[in-house]
């Protein structure tokens, strides 16, 4: 039965009907995803305004190239909900972001239209420069090949190693750079300021096209006179038509064009395909587009908390409970920067997500976003340190580990004392697997001279900072996308490498690192009149508290580790190395942490307690170790 609100949608099986398609029925599809996409965001948070402001883009190319067997790389995919849809998920679309449904990003497993599952900015240049020398070496070179990148990714470093690889390879690819002046914020740096000249070159408005007919005219001879003319010819048209960055690197500029204009966009991406060579396609679009508060304000519509359109007016849906962990580390980041002038906060294209903006706006001299560029961040960070500077890094624990390089070169080996303040580390629910924050432990307490800590409290997330910001060596702070427990007693001051006793107990004890405090202590109340179980806010996993780790295994006591991290190379192990360096008995040691997979997206609850680590499954795992221990001693 079709579905007479969305008929051109419902009717996709997949996208290949597209090409067929009139300007009309295209701009009538387009109209259709819009209105899909406003109905998503009346039940929950999602990508909004990327996702608008590509719905144009996303039909030209689907028109154009038959993706089933081209290639095509969105980066980043959040934007990728339009291609969801047109790719013959619009049945399913209802599902994004919910446990067993679509993934808000590109998913192989979900699509044949889906290369990569990207989440993460900047790489797409490269993948579709390797996706074509394959297909050339393969003896496929009639497969065409896409990428599709924003104006905010196209700093990254990574960019401009593929642009100058592909630019000494030659071979056949269509780059579109989707300029909408954004990041999720607003955009930093002089790429940003290239990108606004190239757009507000007034040849663009139509004196352009005069001009290149008239030079046109300018014939070319052999004597040196006109050689020279003909040099200045080639020099001027350059200067008009702009994008001698990528023209210098063997790379063909072509643009900008209206990226809203989708038969425009028609006949230039065919150009692109006739094309020899690696080209650019420069596309303006604006983020939001379509929606006139998401275009107005496309920061806050970058995913926005669910909400009701009532006549054009979005009416939020507020959400209850105690106040996030990042608010907590933005308000102590202020007040860090108020007490002393060294300190700098850094961030990466993250102003927003981290809550930042108060801090911009009190400190403009001390804040710096440097774009999507994390390995310059921490790059940048050691050489403020190295003055005598004391910044903090601001990232999330999933992009920080793009600059892992740096964190190990830079910063640890130096012994410099930046401070890492690790957003979203543990599960970012819907985000998925692209996003989950769940490796920082392993890769950052390996690094000899690194101190690693972790609030359970909102409390003590400003008294962890205070203490790193002491210190001679760097530190990190983890915390998670999640409302912040707040302590019923004064925690106790923080000391490098020691753990706080929140309750003692004779039949085991429970030790969380961070935010996993909640679940334990739930548990242990869970247990009450069945077992004695003792809680530890272990606070560092780096030094850990070696005197805690004998303690709570004394007696023939079991334990049960918690994280919200994985379990290969967390704190449950820097738990049992612990324990074997002081030669105790391990065989009571139980570690509950996140699976050795890549954990799906849902909803944050269920999937801890899909882990063992809601607190029903906490309580679950400690009766069955003390059933152990008690058949071990014949009770």
């Amino acid at each position: 039965m079709t579905d007479q609100k969305h008929p051109l949608l419902a009717g996709l099986q997949d996208a290949t009907p597209l090409a067929n398609w009139s300007s009309a029925q295209l701009n009538d599809a387009a109209v259709e995803i819009r209105d899909v996409l406003c109905n998503l965001l009346a039940t929950r948070t999602a990508h909004f305004a990327s996702n608008l402001g590509v719905v144009e883009l996303c039909l030209a190319l689907h028109s154009e190239f038959d993706f089933r067997t081209d290639r095509l790389i969105w980066d980043t995919g959040h934007q990728v909900y339009p291609h969801k849809l047109v790719t013959g998920r619009y049945d399913r679309f209802e599902t994004i972001r919910t446990a067993g449904g679509l993934m808000g990003y590109p998913n192989p497993h979900e699509s044949v239209y889906d290369l990569f599952m990207t989440g993460h900015a900047g790489c797409s240049v490269s993948t579709a420069v390797g996706l074509r020398s394959g297909d050339v070496l393969m003896d496929q070179k009639d497969r065409r090949t896409v990428a599709v990148i924003g104006d905010g990714a196209f700093p990254c470093g990574v960019v401009f190693e593929a642009l100058n690889n592909a630019g000494e390879l030659g071979d056949d690819l269509t780059i579109v750079l989707n300029d909408n002046k954004m990041s999720i914020c607003h955009r930093t740096g002089s790429v940003a300021q290239y990108l606004d000249r190239l757009r507000g070159n007034p040849f663009y408005t139509g004196l352009k096209h005069e001009v290149t007919k008239l030079l046109d005219r300018v014939p070319m001879f052999g004597d040196p006179a006109e050689r020279l003319l003909a040099q200045m010819k080639e020099g001027v048209k350059a200067g008009l038509l702009g994008g001698m960055l990528f023209e210098e690197l063997g790379i063909r500029y072509i643009g900008p064009i209206d990226g809203h204009d989708i038969a425009l966009m028609q006949k230039y991406l065919r150009l692109c395909k006739e094309t020899p060579g690696p080209v650019l396609l420069h596309v303006v679009t604006e983020k939001g587009h379509g929606y006139k508060p998401a275009a107005e304000d496309p920061v806050f519509f970058h995913t926005p908390p669910a909400f009701e359109d009532r006549g054009g007016t979005p009416v939020t849906r507020r959400s209850e409970g105690c106040p996030p962990y990042t608010t907590h580390a933005r308000d102590a980041i202020g007040k860090a920067m108020e007490r002393d002038s060294r300190v700098t906060v850094i961030t990466a294209a993250m102003c927003q997500g981290n809550k930042l903006e108060p801090v911009r706006e009190k400190f403009p001299e001390r804040f710096f976003d440097v774009g999507i560029c994390e390995s310059h961040a921490v790059a940048f960070a050691a050489g403020q340190c190295k003055t005598g500077m004391r910044p903090i890094v601001d990232i999330y624990s999933t992009f920080l580990q793009r600059s892992y390089d740096q964190i190990f070169q830079e910063v640890a080996l130096q012994d410099l004392p930046v401070v890492f303040m690790m957003d979203r580390a543990g599960l970012t629910a819907p985000d998925g697997p692209t996003h989950h924050g769940v490796y920082d432990i392993g890769y950052m307490r390996l690094f000899p001279n690194m101190v690693m800590m972790a609030p359970g409290y909102a409390q003590e997330l400003p008294m962890m900072l205070d203490k790193a910001l002491t210190l001679d060596h760097p530190a990190g702070i983890r915390y998670p996308k999640a409302s912040a427990l707040e302590a019923s007693h004064t925690p106790a001051p923080i000391e490098v490498g020691k753990a706080e006793w929140i309750r003692e107990g004779t039949d085991g004890t429970i030790v969380a690192y961070g935010a996993m405090l909640e679940q334990a202590i739930a548990a242990a109340e869970q247990l009450s009149g069945e077992l004695d179980m003792g809680v530890v806010n272990a606070r560092f996993v780096k030094p850990i508290d070696a005197e805690m780790v004998a303690k709570s295994l004394e007696d023939g006591r079991f334990v049960v580790t918690l994280e919200e991290g994985t379990v290969v190379g967390g704190f449950g192990s820097a738990f049992l190395e612990s324990a074997v360096d002081q030669r105790l008995d391990t065989r009571a040691i139980h570690r509950l942490a996140l699976p050795d997979e890549f954990v799906l997206h849902g909803d944050r609850s269920q999937l801890l307690d899909e882990s063992q680590l809601s607190s029903n499954k906490i309580a679950q795992v400690c009766r069955e170790a003390a059933s152990e221990i008690g058949s071990q001693v014949g009770v």
